[in-house]
């Protein structure tokens, strides 16, 4: 039950006032009554016209058609009014319409005898009150006079209602009796969340704050990438603080009538002054206050319009104190400066990807309502999945829920949550994908020299496993470990990464002497890296620290549309080679790894093709110690690492769980032109 001091929202013109039981009223019932009731009138009024009969005078005709014995039965009327009439029907040739007729009398007696002496049938059918006979005439009539008029009326008050509250604010208040989140619920973004709670805090004492001459913001954005957790901080906000709080999407002031936009603005912040102190949260906000330019939409373009309304009333004027506004948007780069600036949203808070510990908090609390077999194996996890949201964590963690649920696990295990992660960043194992022993063998080696360049190599990622089942559009995967966030690569990691990435293209060369378009994603994924070392990152010995070509971004599409060319054809064509030389440089240098060591190339080829899976602890003793140990030989090593080892964290262990590399087997590629934000790019070997 809603409460009685929340304003109801607006409805649609089409909705209807729910019962005393909060239901809404069937719309159903009342239309098929209504289709029921014309139905019915129209063969009422058919059954009428079928039933006309012809009138006939007494003399000559009726009289002639009785004793001519035309007529083949009739009925004698004698009306509750005094009238009194004859009405029968006429013999007719079979095939043929039959003929009625209707003929008024003076005496019934008479005519009785009349139609005896004739032989024709008759019959005296009882008689209908007056009454009902009045209102089976005028009944008709009515009803469709009624229906006519409800129709039309509820037309007109529609009308009437709909025009009022189309400037009328959508903002819902939530209310207390609901299901709260609190700032429990929210981990990951800590400085996020430090700054909104000082605002509950003013809210709640707001001399503590104004004794020393400060104010409260007037405003507060959150802006980050989609699944960051945005919107559910907002939602902490709402379980939180100890007044009213309203919420409406941006795009609920965006009508199709000139004019309502910014009408439903200042219906809003007349609810939020009534009931002051108060939180406003508009989600999306740049769907209203992107940026104002002439040109497509003009100067009177309604969202211009809005914006307009939002900036004036969050700064006039006419501004009272008492109403604060956190917006949320994960597209800050198109919104106007004017909505930006102190004195409207006095805070922008950038919502990032959460860090080690905040990926690893997130799945403790998604963990709640989960089944595990043990939480320890949450720190793993978090360690294998640099670069995802919020969002991305909570689909893992049910994915593998579902997945434990599917083989009828009591418990949620570790390879569930391996196989939940594996199917969320590249799909699920397509097994069904049969391939034939030299296509089969051909991404064994592959996968093997990504495999092991990444083992071998220096400032390489620990690898977590190397695998040739069909997942997703690919066939094969090698996927590394990182042992901590990075927010910046050196130049020394950068190249071994490239030299990770055609570690596959080289083993082709090398055991078959011949190449397939299996590394397509991998010389895409390197030649994107290299470009950016030379042109954003200044790594090349002779361009020197220089950057070549800037972005050029559309603010009304909010994308990277061209990138400019700032420097001259001649640098144009020393960057190409410079590109090229260090691709080759890697190519090279991977090839050379692989070619030292193609005694353990085919071993580990070999046991992909037996196997189809190999973890990074396998891979590594066969690089080591030229074989994989047992289980006894590695319990025995364990112990004699114990002692030496001291208080090393578990989480370094380089068999735990891993986030794919960019490319084949690559550590996370630095997002281009974005400094100290990572992420993976997909994996290798797509079929053809």
């Amino acid at each position: 039950m809603q409460n009685k001091t929340t304003p109801k929202p607006n409805r649609s013109p089409d909705s209807r006032r729910p019962g005393p039981d909060g239901a809404q009223p069937p719309r159903g019932i009342l239309a098929g009554a209504i289709i029921l009731a014309m139905l019915g009138l129209m063969a009422y009024v058919g059954m009428k016209q079928k039933s006309a009969s012809e009138e006939i005078p007494y003399a000559p005709n009726f009289v002639e058609l009785v004793e001519e014995g035309q007529v083949a039965g009739a009925e004698i009327v004698e009306e509750a009014t005094g009238i009194t009439y004859v009405r029968g029907r006429l013999k007719t040739e079979p095939g043929h319409k039959p003929r009625r007729f209707k003929v008024y009398i003076r005496n019934s007696d008479k005519i009785e005898e009349f139609l005896r002496a004739n032989g024709v049938p008759f019959s005296v059918p009882p008689q209908s009150p007056i009454l009902w006979q009045i209102a089976s005439s005028v009944l008709p009539i009515l009803l469709i006079v009624g229906i006519l008029y409800f129709i039309f009326m509820r037309q007109m008050r529609n009308a009437g209602s709909s025009a009022l509250s189309f400037g009328k604010s959508r903002a819902r208040r939530l209310t207390r009796d609901r299901k709260k989140i609190t700032f429990e619920d929210v981990a990951g973004i800590d400085e996020a969340r430090e700054e909104v709670e000082e605002i509950i805090e003013f809210l709640k004492d707001p001399k503590k704050f104004q004794k020393l001459g400060g104010r409260i913001p007037k405003g507060v954005m959150l802006m980050g990438p989609p699944g960051t957790g945005k919107t559910l901080l907002a939602k902490a906000i709402a379980g939180q603080a100890d007044v009213p709080f309203f919420s409406i999407s941006g795009s609920d002031f965006v009508e199709m009538f000139v004019g309502v936009g910014a009408s439903r603005v200042r219906d809003m912040f007349e609810q939020g002054k009534k009931n002051a102190p108060c939180i406003i949260f508009i989600d999306e906000i740049d769907a209203v206050g992107r940026s104002r330019f002439s040109g497509i939409g003009g100067g009177h373009d309604e969202r211009e319009q809005t914006l307009n309304a939002l900036l004036v009333e969050m700064d006039g004027f006419d501004t009272q104190e008492g109403v604060i506004i956190i917006a949320a948007t994960n597209r800050p780069d198109v919104l106007d400066p004017a909505l930006l600036r102190p004195g409207r949203f006095d805070r922008q808070i950038v919502i990032d990807l959460p860090n080690l510990d905040g990926r690893e908090k997130i799945l403790r609390i998604h963990a709640r309502s989960i089944k595990l077999a043990g939480l320890g194996d949450l720190r793993r996890i978090a360690r294998g999945t640099p670069g995802f949201s919020g969002a991305d964590l909570e689909n893992l963690m049910n994915e593998a829920a579902l997945l434990a649920a599917r083989r009828d696990k009591p418990t949620v295990e570790l390879a569930d949550l391996e196989e939940a992660r594996d199917k969320v960043m590249w799909g699920r194992e397509r097994r069904s994908r049969v391939m034939d022993e030299t296509e089969k063998r051909n991404t064994a080696y592959h996968e093997a020299g990504h495999a092991l360049v990444q083992q071998v190599i220096e400032h390489a990622e620990p690898l977590h496993k190397v695998t040739i089942i069909p997942r997703g559009m690919y066939l094969g995967a090698t996927m590394s470990l990182p042992d901590k966030d990075r927010f910046s690569e050196s130049k020394a990691k950068l190249q071994s990464q490239l030299s990770v990435l055609m570690g596959g293209r080289a083993a082709e060369e090398l055991m078959f002497g011949d190449i397939t378009n299996g590394s397509r994603n991998d010389l895409k994924t390197a030649t994107r890296i290299a470009r950016f070392m030379i042109c954003d990152w200044g790594m090349s010995e002779n361009l020197g620290p220089q950057t070549f070509g800037e972005n050029q971004e559309l603010m009304f599409l909010g994308r990277d549309i061209t990138r400019s060319q700032d420097y001259s054809q001649d640098t144009a064509t020393r960057i190409d080679v410079e590109v090229n030389a260090l691709l080759r440089k890697c190519h090279e240098r991977a090839r050379d790894i692989l070619t030292a060591r193609r005694d353990k190339l085919e071993m580990i080829a070999g046991l992909l093709l037996e196997r189809e899976t190999l973890d990074g602890r396998e891979v590594e003793e066969i690089v080591t110690r030229g074989r994989i140990f047992t289980e006894a030989e590695r319990i025995e090593i364990e112990k004699r690492k114990r002692p030496a080892a001291g208080e090393k964290d578990e989480s370094s262990k380089p068999n735990d769980l891993g986030r794919k590399q960019s490319g084949a087997s690559g550590s996370p590629a630095i997002v281009p032109g974005v400094a100290g934000k990572t992420t993976a790019a997909e994996p290798s070997r797509p079929g053809a």
